[in-house]
């Protein structure tokens, strides 16, 4: 079960890849001889993955076509992102912060400040939200949260294409970091509230941009 868990990871590992690079879409096909070829893994695991993802609503499985990359309203992305800041928020209030998970946590800020491309730094960023609430006591909403903001990271690689923006991003997560080291949680949980809100708008704003 470990190893077939890792191979499925490989293969959500790569697919984001490729939406980092460009070379896969919102409504492409997914080959799957292709991609058993690109990784080296088989079919069989790859199929698992594939409905992992369905599952999550990350793609989308269509007759005659396979797996495509679903593609998002600006109703649901809003419905999305109001979801996961609510819930993160939530898990973000049931965590306890010691020393050695601030120091990571600051550590992982900080290679968000220090990226020199828009998709190392969106990878962090996934990266140090995903640490912020690993240790929230509810099991339940952590996964919850986890098949949510994994949809919404194949989005962020699509939508948000400005660095300065995500700089702006960056300055709010340090800003989330420094109320938990004054042990000022409601605060923390305000800004982390913000800050989605401000995905949420640029998002909503990438959306008509791309309709106009």
């Amino acid at each position: 079960m470990g190893k077939l868990s890792v191979l499925r990871d490989t293969i959500k590992a790569h697919l984001l890849l490729q939406i980092q690079n460009g070379e896969l879409q919102v409504g492409k096909t997914i080959n799957l001889a292709a991609l058993s070829r690109a990784t080296g893994i088989s079919v069989t695991p790859i199929r698992e993955a594939l409905s992992q993802l369905e599952h999550a609503q990350v793609l989308q499985a269509v007759p005659n076509r396979g797996f495509v990359v679903a593609k998002l309203s600006k109703t649901e992305v809003k419905n999305l992102i109001e979801i996961v800041a609510q819930l993160e928020v939530m898990a973000l209030e049931h965590v306890e912060f010691n020393a050695d998970e601030m120091d990571v946590l600051g550590q992982l800020q900080s290679k968000m400040e220090m990226v020199d491309s828009l998709a190392e730094g969106l990878t962090a960023r996934f990266h140090f939200h995903n640490h912020l609430v690993q240790h929230c006591t509810n099991k339940v909403l952590l996964q919850i949260l986890k098949d949510l903001k994994l949809r919404l990271h194949f989005y962020e690689y699509d939508f948000i294409q400005d660095f300065d923006f995500f700089k702006k991003l960056s300055n709010q997560t340090r800003s989330v970091v420094e109320a938990i080291e004054q042990d000022n949680v409601p605060t923390a949980a305000l800004i982390l509230r913000m800050h989605w809100m401000s995905i949420l708008e640029h998002i909503e704003g990438q959306i008509n941009l791309k309709k106009g």
